[in-house]
């Protein structure tokens, strides 16, 4: 499928087919693609688990306030920014630069300083922004990718994010942004024509505010 009818084809979708099932590898599959994203400094800020198990899905289930997609979904990602990838990513990155001769041996030291001066401590709120933003680059990125190999999807922030970090033995200073559900479309699901999208003349504008 081409990217532009993938974005104007892809809805988020209620209910799912229970009776089919996508693999591990697929799953792999997904999250490969999905890693392409783009990321600041190239750092990857995020983890993610499939959860294909059915008694897994209905334990995740019941951490989204009882939605059924979650469990009928073919797998349900949960999607997790790691604000640490910054102290955990920086030196395997750098030298990955290097092997690949896009970054200079000297210039390491230099540059491995940059992205703990603009993200600040691992603690802080600019740091947790900087990783929900890309791991939500890569959520974007795995539902098209979803569409592209004909599956559906939809992107899910009804949950309880303390329970589901609790249930899925996820670590406290991670973030859960959203979880995504992906799967085929049940076979008696009628689509509503698309929602309102708000008018590029009401949202665009041009070289300020």
């Amino acid at each position: 499928m081409k990217t532009i009818e993938a974005i104007k084809t892809r809805r988020s979708i209620n209910f799912f087919d229970s009776t089919k099932s996508i693999t591990k590898e697929e799953a792999g599959h997904l999250v490969e693609l999905a890693s392409l994203s783009p990321s600041s400094f190239n750092l990857q800020p995020w983890e993610v688990i499939a959860v294909l198990d059915p008694s897994r899905k209905k334990i995740l289930r019941g951490c989204a306030f009882n939605q059924p997609k979650v469990e009928e979904a073919s797998v349900t990602f949960i999607i997790i920014a790691n604000p640490g990838a910054v102290e955990q990513n920086i030196d395997t990155i750098l030298a990955k630069q290097v092997e690949a001769g896009t970054l200079k041996k000297e210039h390491v030291e230099s540059t491995k300083k940059m992205p703990f001066k603009m993200y600040q401590e691992k603690e802080s709120l600019t740091r947790k922004i900087f990783a929900v933003k890309n791991a939500s680059l890569f959520a974007m990125t795995l539902m098209l990718a979803a569409k592209g190999l004909g599956l559906e999807s939809h992107p899910m922030d009804g949950f309880d994010s303390d329970r589901v970090k609790k249930e899925f033995n996820i670590p406290e200073e991670m973030i859960v942004p959203m979880i995504v559900a992906v799967g085929y479309a049940s076979p008696e699901l009628k689509l509503q024509s698309r929602a309102y999208r708000r008018p590029v003349s009401e949202v665009l504008r041009f070289d300020s505010f």
